[in-house]
């Protein structure tokens, strides 16, 4: 088949050469311990590249990634992008079906995956051996870089796509941050890098800032902090709220000069949780504010505007009865458009919010079908989460409607259930208290980290 060269990756290849790879060939770019400075690395993806164009890929096609976040997978995308070739990340815990069923809509010349089982346990970052399989695709059917599938799903309103100016963009977007790690400083790296906060916020603007990207060896609150302290630079860590309450655990006697922050994405962190973890550390923490279609979209990294965020430069924010929208040119989603979620120039993020018309802080106030109605009286769940957050001995929270409002609890110490409603009566109407509460040891949470709310699932953990 004759290639189609209006869909290459323009530029993709001269910027992961002139923005990701440059610099001097001695400064380190990973520990996972082996240190991966930026010669070795040029080298295994220039290698990874070779036996990627063996494989059938060619400039202009697309190459399926279905790696756990590890050395392979970052050689491997790079390689990819180095070809002129189209991304497709597949987390590496997807099932076989759901894996089937992108391969069968994206149609990509070739796949990676681990040549044997993944063996993680508690593990950030994992030592694969890589396979590439030849499959009979053609080449990619638009010009994106990178091809996503938000919140596991392989429907096609899902699948969303964007492009290399975009991710250049993003990056830029980073460097006009305050905050953030700068060159020779390190980066504790949590979230896998499948997901747009490990890939773009961790990965990629790592490798163009001079930034250490540093898994620890374990995901525990004890190896975090081992990974802190193993080196004497200033060292931010990147993570989600589920991994707050992995530093909370640990009993912290040692002196970490070198913590400079924390970093999360993902829900709102309970104001009770940030003013505990920041009496614990001594350090700011910062909430950042994203979505897989744009990538990051408003940051508080010194934690002075809690609860609101701060749009990132570049990024235009607005409301339209009650919804933030995002200025966006063009459809994230392959395929036909989806104009319940963009059109005429902006996203809709099916998120509650407000924007201060004098300081422009965007505050988000949850999904929008968190808001019910109770008795002819409208509740904000989020509102509810947010309250039952700042009761003590409350870790996190789940709030739900189905027919009543349920609360889902997980406590970080034992409380009576009785004390926790007669706090929560002090602190809410009564008709916007939960009707029942349930204290799990464990709230179920997704293979990112964020709290599932499907009633089914959390029906059946209290089962």
């Amino acid at each position: 088949m004759a290639m189609d060269d209006s869909f290459v990756v323009p530029g993709i290849e001269k910027w992961v050469d002139e923005v990701l790879l440059d610099g001097p060939g001695t400064q380190v770019c990973l520990r996972l311990p082996e240190v991966i400075d930026r010669a070795k690395l040029r080298r295994l993806v220039q290698e990874r590249q070779i036996e990627l164009a063996q494989s059938g890929l060619r400039a202009g096609g697309a190459a399926a990634l279905r790696l756990p976040p590890s050395l392979a997978f970052v050689t491997h995308l790079l390689a990819v992008w180095r070809s002129g070739g189209q991304a497709i990340l597949l987390d590496h815990r997807l099932t076989d079906y759901e894996v089937r069923r992108a391969i069968e809509r994206l149609v990509p010349q070739v796949v990676v995956a681990p040549a044997g089982p993944v063996v993680a346990g508690l593990r950030t970052f994992v030592d694969v051996e890589a396979s590439i399989a030849s499959y009979s695709g053609h080449p990619a059917s638009t010009a994106h870089a990178v091809v996503q599938l938000s919140s596991g799903s392989t429907g096609p309103s899902k699948v969303i796509g964007r492009t290399a100016e975009d991710l250049v963009e993003e990056v830029k977007r980073y460097t006009q941050i305050d905050g953030v790690p700068v060159e020779n400083e390190r980066l504790i790296l949590l979230p896998s890098m499948v997901h747009v906060l490990g890939l773009v916020g961790g990965l990629l603007y790592g490798l163009h800032a001079g930034v250490e990207l540093v898994p620890p060896a374990r995901l525990t609150g004890d190896a975090i902090l081992q990974a802190i302290a193993a080196e004497p630079t200033p060292a931010t860590v990147l993570g989600v709220p589920f991994h707050i309450g992995l530093l909370a655990s640990v009993q912290q006697s040692r002196s970490l000069p070198q913590f400079k922050r924390m970093t999360t994405g993902g829900e709102l962190v309970p104001k009770a949780v940030s003013d505990a973890f920041e009496q614990k550390y001594g350090v700011p923490l910062g909430n950042m504010y994203g979505m897989t279609e744009v990538g990051v979209i408003g940051t508080d990294l010194y934690g002075q505007h809690r609860p609101a965020i701060r749009p990132a430069p570049g990024i235009e924010v607005r409301t339209v009865d009650g919804e933030l929208q995002i200025a966006r040119k063009e459809s994230p989603y392959l395929g036909l458009s989806d104009p319940a979620r963009w059109s005429d120039g902006w996203l809709r993020t099916r998120d509650a919010g407000v924007v201060d018309p004098e300081t422009g802080l965007v505050s988000i106030k949850g999904r929008l079908d968190s808001q019910v109605s109770v008795g002819g009286l409208k509740v904000d769940l989020t509102e509810v989460e947010y309250t039952l957050g700042t009761l003590r001995g409350v870790e996190a929270a789940v709030v739900v409607y189905d027919g009543s409002i349920t609360a889902y609890l997980q406590l970080k110490e034992r409380r009576e259930t009785v004390r926790l409603e007669a706090e929560l009566s002090q602190r809410l109407a009564s008709y916007k208290r939960p009707r029942t509460l349930h204290v799990l040891d464990q709230l179920p949470r997704t293979t990112t980290g964020k709290l599932v709310r499907d009633l089914t699932v959390l029906r059946k953990a209290v089962s």
